[in-house]
C-alpha cells in the first residue's frame, strides 16, 4: 500500500459486523460488587426508554426486597416466571420461551451470571440471553466483575471467596454497550450498614468479610479496567470497520502451554488475563502430544479436554502440536506465528532433571530467543489435594512393585551365583548379575533397572570378589565390570520405556485406524439412509464405549425421529429429544459436557455433511473418558454425515430416474394413443358412415368387407385397450397372481385357439410331448402372455410362412418355444424388444406396414406376466440362417425331476 493510497476497511472486521446483522443488541450494567445500584440504574433507564415509545418488558428482575427497586417495576410489563420442580421444591425461573414468543423491542434480564435450576433449557442465564440476541431481541442485563471466568483466581486471592457462578469473558466482550455503575467503597459500605443491600444479620457478616474496604477497592479497579478494555476493543473495531488509520502495530501474541495436569484450567485463565492486560492480544492454547511417549495418566485426556473447552469459551484458539522434542516443537510454532509471550506451568524440577535436559522450563529459557516466558507456579485451588494424594499413592505403589521386583531378581542372582561359586569354581559370576540387570531393565523399566544395577554391584563385590565381605574394590578391572552393569541397567531400562510407550501408542493408533476402516466399510456398504444410520450408530457405540443413537429429519415436516440405535437403545426421553432438536436447529453440540442441557446422559452432535446438516448423532456418556476416544467418535460422525448425504443423494437419484422413466412412458403412451387409437377409430367411423349413407346401394361383398373391417379394427382397439390396462396393472403393482396346478399343453391349446382366426395364409405347427410335468402357476396370465407372443409372431411373419409352438422340459423347468420365419431382429435390438412401446423401425422391420401391428406393448406385458410367476423369458434371432425369431419361456417346477425320468 502506498502512502497516498487510502486505508481500506479491515475485511475481518466487516465480516464480524455482517455476522451481527439481525442480532439483538446487548447492554451490560457492570459493577464491582452487589449493592452498587446496577438493577436500579437498568430499571430507571428502561422506564426512560419506555417513555420515549420503546416497547420495554421486564423479563426477570431480582429486587432482593429493596423497596425503591421494586417501585421502579410499576408501570412496566413484567413477565411471569416459569415454575420448575426440583427435589420437591418449586423454583421460579426466567421464561425464555415466553420471551421469545412475546418478542419485545427491549427486554430487561437481571443477573447475567445466574445459574438456572436443573431441568432448564440452559444451565446459565447468559446462555438464555445469547438465544434472545440470536432471535433479534435487544437485551439489557447486570453483572458483577467477580463473575468473569478469567478473574476467578484473582477474586479468590483478593477476597478468599471462590465464585461459582461465572460468565465467559467472550460473553462480555460481545456486548454492544457497557455501562459501569460505580460508587466509592465507603458509600457502598454505608449502604450495606443501612440495610439497603442485605438484611442486617447478613450485612454485618458481609461487611467483615467480602465487603472490606481493601477488597472493594481492588474489585472496583478490576471493574474499571475491564470496562476500559472492552471500550478500547469497541473503538479498535470501529476504526477497522471504517478503515481509519490507527497507531497499532503487529501487537503481542500469547501462547499458553497446557498439559494433562491439574494446572491446565488455571493456566488458561492466566492466559486470558494476560491477553486482557495486553489490550486483548490474540492468544492460543496449545497442548503438545509426544508420539513416542504417550501419557500414562488416565485423567490427562479429560483435563486437557476440559481446559480446551474453557479456552474456547474465553475466546482463545486451540491447537494440538505433535513432536518428541517439546521445546523445539513449541518454539517452532512460536516462530511461525510471531508469538511474543509464552505462558506455562512451573513445577519443582530437580537438579538431575535440569542437568539431564528434561526440564521444559529451563530448556525454553535457554532457547526461547525473543519470546518472553511467564511461569505460573503450582498450588492454585484447582490442584485438588485428594486427587494429588491418590495419584501420588498410586505412583508410589507402582514404583514399590518395580523396586521389589528388582530386589527379587538381584537376590535370585545372588543365590544362583552362590551355587555356581560353590560347585563350579572358576565360572564368570558377573554374567549372572548382568542377566538379572538385563531382565530388570526389560521387564521393570529404567528406575528399577538402575536400582538392580546398584544392588548387583554391591552384592557382587561384597560376597563374591576379593576381599570378600567387604565393599573394597580389589582389582581395577572390577571397576569396568561395575560400570558395565550400571550402563546396561540404564540403557535397557530406557529402551524398554521407549519401546513400551511406542507399543502403547501403536496399539492405540492401530485400534483407531481399524475402527475407522471398519466404519468406512460399513458406511460404504449401506445403500439406504436407514442402513447408514444403523451402521453409524453401531460404530459410534463401539468407539465410545456406550450406547449411540442417530436421528434423521422426517420427510415433509422435517421433525427429528429416532432412526437407529445400538446396542438396544430404548426411545429417548423428552429431555434427550429436546437436546437433540437443539443440536439440529442450532447446529451446535448439546447435552452432557456442553452448555445446553448438560444434565442429561447423552451428548448430541449435528451431522454436518458437505451440503448441510444431515441428522443428529447422540452418544451416551461412558465411564471412560479421554480426548482420544472423543476425536475418534468425531471422525466417525463426520464420515457418517457424508455417508448419509450420499444415501440421500442415491435415493433422490433413484426417484429422479423413476420420474424420468415415468415421463418417458407417458410421452410414449400419448404418442401411441394419438396413432394407435385414432387409426382403428377412423377406420370404424369411416366404414360405419359408408354403410349408413350408402348401405342400400352397396354390393353384398362390399358391405361384408366393410363389416369385416369394422370387426377387425374393433378387435384391434380392444386388444390395445387391454394391453394398456395390463401395463397399468404391472406398473402400479396391482397385479395379483393365483396359483393352481395346470398342464402347459392345455394353456397352449387355448392360446392357439384365440389367435387361429388371425393366421391368414400362415400355418401353425405344434410339437408337444405325450407327457409333460404339471406346474403351479396362474393359467390366465400364462395364456395371455402366450397370446401376445403368438400375435407378435403372426403380425411380423410374411404369408406362406410357418409359426411353430413347442413344449418340453428339463430337470427344473418346463420350457415353451415359439418360433417364426420372419426377417429376424437386429442384434443391437435383441436385448430391448421387451421394452415398453418398442417397435422395430429398421429396414428389416418384420411386417413393416402391416395394419395389425400393435403398439409395442405385447412382449413387454408378456415379460411382466411371466416374471410375476417367477418364470423367465428370452429371445433369440436369427435362427434360420439370417431369418427367424425364437421366444423361449421357462416355467419353474415345484420339484425337480430326476434325470432318469426325463
Amino acid at each position: 500500500m502506498t502512502p497516498a493510497e487510502p486505508f481500506r476497511p479491515d475485511p475481518d472486521a466487516l465480516l464480524a459486523e455482517a455476522k451481527r446483522q439481525g442480532r439483538g443488541r446487548l447492554k451490560v450494567y457492570l459493577g464491582m460488587a452487589p449493592g452498587v445500584g446496577k438493577t436500579y440504574e437498568m430499571l430507571t433507564s428502561g422506564k426512560r426508554r419506555a417513555a420515549e415509545g420503546v416497547e420495554v418488558v421486564v423479563g426477570v428482575v431480582e429486587t432482593h426486597g429493596r423497596k425503591d427497586t421494586e417501585a421502579l417495576t410499576e408501570g412496566v410489563e413484567v413477565m411471569a416466571r416459569q415454575p420448575i420442580e426440583y427435589r420437591g421444591r418449586t423454583l421460579m425461573e426466567f421464561d425464555i420461551d415466553g420471551a421469545l414468543a412475546r418478542r419485545p423491542e427491549l427486554l430487561l434480564v437481571d443477573e447475567y451470571a445466574h445459574s438456572n435450576a436443573p431441568g432448564s433449557r440452559h444451565p446459565k442465564r447468559w446462555q438464555d440471553v445469547e438465544e434472545l440476541l440470536a432471535a433479534g431481541i435487544d437485551v439489557w442485563t447486570t453483572l458483577n466483575v467477580q463473575h468473569l471466568e478469567s478473574l476467578v483466581d484473582v477474586v479468590w486471592k483478593i477476597t478468599g471467596v471462590r465464585v461459582r457462578e461465572t460468565v465467559p469473558d467472550s460473553a462480555l466482550s460481545a456486548a454492544d454497550e457497557i455501562e459501569v455503575v460505580d460508587i466509592t467503597p465507603q458509600e457502598l459500605r454505608e449502604r450495606l450498614n443501612a440495610g439497603k443491600v442485605y438484611l442486617p444479620d447478613t450485612a454485618r457478616l458481609a461487611s467483615d468479610n467480602f465487603f472490606k474496604p481493601e477488597n472493594l477497592t481492588a474489585l472496583r479497579e478490576l471493574a474499571l479496567r475491564r470496562a476500559a478494555q472492552t471500550v478500547d476493543d469497541q473503538l479498535v473495531g470501529a476504526m477497522r470497520r471504517q478503515g481509519i488509520e490507527g497507531p497499532w502495530a503487529a501487537g503481542e501474541r500469547i501462547l499458553v502451554l497446557i498439559a494433562g495436569d491439574a494446572m491446565a484450567s488455571s493456566l488458561v485463565r492466566t492466559g486470558r488475563r494476560l491477553a486482557d492486560l495486553m489490550q486483548d492480544a490474540p492468544w492460543t492454547v496449545a497442548h503438545v502430544e509426544r508420539p513416542n511417549r504417550p501419557s500414562r495418566d488416565p485423567n490427562a485426556g479429560r483435563r486437557v479436554a476440559e481446559a480446551t473447552k474453557l479456552a474456547e469459551q474465553l475466546g482463545a484458539s486451540t491447537i494440538a502440536l505433535t513432536g518428541d522434542d517439546v521445546p523445539e516443537t513449541v518454539l517452532a510454532f512460536a516462530r511461525r506465528n510471531n508469538v511474543t509471550q509464552i505462558v506455562m506451568g512451573k513445577s519443582r524440577d530437580s537438579r538431575l532433571r535440569i542437568l539431564a535436559g528434561r526440564s521444559l522450563a529451563h530448556a525454553l529459557l535457554r532457547r526461547s530467543g525473543g519470546a518472553a516466558l511467564h511461569f505460573v507456579s503450582a498450588g492454585a485451588p484447582e490442584t485438588q489435594a485428594d486427587e494429588v494424594a491418590v495419584k501420588a499413592k498410586s505412583r508410589r505403589w507402582r514404583s514399590s512393585r518395580g523396586y521389589l521386583g528388582a530386589l527379587g531378581l538381584v537376590l535370585a542372582a545372588n543365590g544362583l551365583a552362590f551355587v555356581f561359586d560353590r560347585y563350579a569354581a572358576g565360572g564368570d559370576l558377573a554374567m549372572i548379575f548382568l542377566a538379572s540387570v538385563l531382565v530388570s531393565g526389560l521387564a521393570l523399566g529404567l528406575r528399577p533397572a538402575l536400582v538392580a544395577g546398584v544392588l548387583a554391584v554391591l552384592t557382587y563385590n561384597f560376597f563374591f570378589l576379593e576381599p570378600r565381605f567387604s565393599l573394597q574394590i580389589g582389582h581395577a578391572a572390577d571397576v569396568f565390570t561395575f560400570v558395565v552393569l550400571i550402563a546396561v541397567a540404564g540403557v535397557t531400562g530406557w529402551l524398554t520405556g521407549r519401546v513400551r510407550d511406542q507399543a502403547i501408542l501403536s496399539a492405540n493408533r492401530a485400534a483407531a485406524v481399524t475402527a475407522l476402516l471398519a466404519a468406512s466399510r460399513r458406511l460404504s456398504a449401506a445403500t439406504t439412509q436407514a442402513e447408514t444410520a444403523q451402521a453409524l450408530a453401531e460404530q459410534a457405540a463401539a468407539a465410545s464405549g456406550g450406547r449411540s443413537v442417530v436421528l434423521l429429519p422426517q420427510e415433509g415436516d422435517g421433525q427429528l425421529i429416532q432412526s437407529a440405535g445400538a446396542p438396544n437403545v430404548a426411545p429417548l426421553t423428552a429431555g434427550a429429544m429436546a437436546a437433540a432438536r437443539w443440536a439440529w436447529d442450532k447446529g451446535e453440540a448439546s447435552g452432557a459436557g456442553t452448555g445446553t442441557l448438560p444434565q442429561i446422559g447423552w451428548t448430541f452432535r449435528p451431522l454436518v455433511g458437505l451440503r448441510g446438516r444431515a441428522g443428529v448423532a447422540g452418544v451416551e456418556v461412558a465411564t471412560r473418558e479421554g480426548t482420544y476416544d472423543e476425536r475418534l467418535v468425531t471422525a466417525m460422525l463426520d464420515q457418517g454425515a457424508v455417508a448419509l448425504e450420499r444415501a440421500e443423494l442415491a435415493a433422490a437419484t433413484v426417484e429422479n430416474e423413476a420420474l424420468r422413466r415415468s415421463d418417458k412412458l407417458r410421452a410414449a403412451l400419448f404418442n401411441s394413443i394419438s396413432h394407435d387409437l385414432r387409426t382403428p377409430l377412423s377406420t370404424v367411423l369411416g366404414s360405419a358412415t359408408t354403410l349408413i349413407d350408402y348401405g342400400k346401394t352397396l354390393k353384398p361383398d362390399v358391405r361384408a368387407d366393410l363389416l369385416i373391417s369394422i370387426r377387425e379394427e374393433a378387435e384391434r382397439l380392444n386388444r390395445y385397450v387391454g394391453d394398456l390396462l395390463d401395463m397399468t396393472r404391472l406398473e402400479g403393482g396391482a397385479l395379483k397372481t393365483r396359483s393352481e396346478w395346470i398342464d402347459v399343453r392345455d394353456v397352449l391349446a387355448a392360446a392357439i385357439k384365440r389367435v387361429e382366426r388371425r393366421l391368414g395364409a400362415r400355418t401353425l405347427t405344434r410339437d408337444f410331448p405325450p407327457e409333460l410335468t404339471s406346474v403351479q402357476l396362474d393359467p390366465g396370465l400364462l395364456e395371455q402372455a402366450i397370446v401376445n407372443i403368438l400375435e407378435n409372431a403372426v403380425a411380423y411373419s410374411p404369408d406362406g410362412t410357418a409359426v411353430e409352438v413347442a413344449a418340453y422340459e428339463d430337470r427344473a423347468n418346463v420350457v415353451i418355444s415359439i418360433e417364426d420365419e420372419g426377417p429376424g431382429i437386429p442384434k443391437a435390438d435383441i436385448e430391448r424388444i421387451f421394452e415398453k412401446f418398442r417397435r422395430l423401425e429398421e429396414p428389416v422391420d418384420r411386417g413393416r406396414g402391416n395394419p395389425s401391428k400393435g403398439a409395442g406393448l405385447g412382449l413387454s406385458i408378456a415379460k411382466g406376466f411371466i416374471e410375476a410367476m417367477n418364470g423367465r423369458i428370452a429371445a433369440a434371432s436369427p435362427i434360420h440362417g439370417d431369418r427367424g425369431t425364437r421366444i423361449l419361456i421357462s416355467l419353474p417346477k415345484t420339484t425337480a425331476t430326476h434325470h432318469l425320468l426325463l
